[in-house]
């Protein structure tokens, strides 16, 4: 789904009532925004048997001068016991956008830890119109069930 300009998500999560959400995090790199959003999914989970499942937004915004096109993708995700398992692959969610300036894409995914608490970070590799390649890191963001962390 492409939209232009992102709007702050706040507005949304008071009128909504949606508790189980972390604030949206911002990160500037090459020109582009990245946003993202943690949601603690409490019905696909099962606590005993340490399925910890999390769904997360990510927006991207293209604040440069020239449309770039996302072309793969890299997560790193740590859970509390250090255990990592990285994701690498074509594009998110079946697409690589183009995004042209002051447009946004956003999408939403999930992943399952076996703690209450986890990280995430990674990276988005880009191509510009120019031809030219380039990587936008995406900062490292909290996994919680909530209440976990204070």
């Amino acid at each position: 789904m492409l939209r232009k300009f992102h709007v702050n998500c706040l507005p949304y999560l008071l009128r909504h009532r949606v508790k189980s959400v972390q604030m949206p995090r911002m990160e500037k790199q090459h020109g582009f925004i990245i946003q993202t959003q943690v949601k603690y999914l409490t019905d696909q989970s099962d606590e005993a048997a340490d399925r910890f499942v999390f769904s997360y937004t990510i927006s991207i915004t293209n604040l440069g001068t020239q449309a770039a096109r996302l072309i793969s993708r890299h997560w790193v995700i740590t859970d509390a016991f250090n255990h990592v398992q990285e994701v690498r692959g074509q594009g998110v969610v079946g697409e690589q956008p183009l995004l042209q300036p002051r447009q946004s894409f956003e999408y939403t995914s999930g992943t399952v830890l076996a703690t209450q608490v986890g990280t995430m970070r990674g990276s988005y590799q880009m191509q510009g119109a120019d031809g030219a390649d380039f990587e936008v890191d995406i900062a490292e963001f909290v996994l919680s069930v909530p209440r976990v962390l204070h």
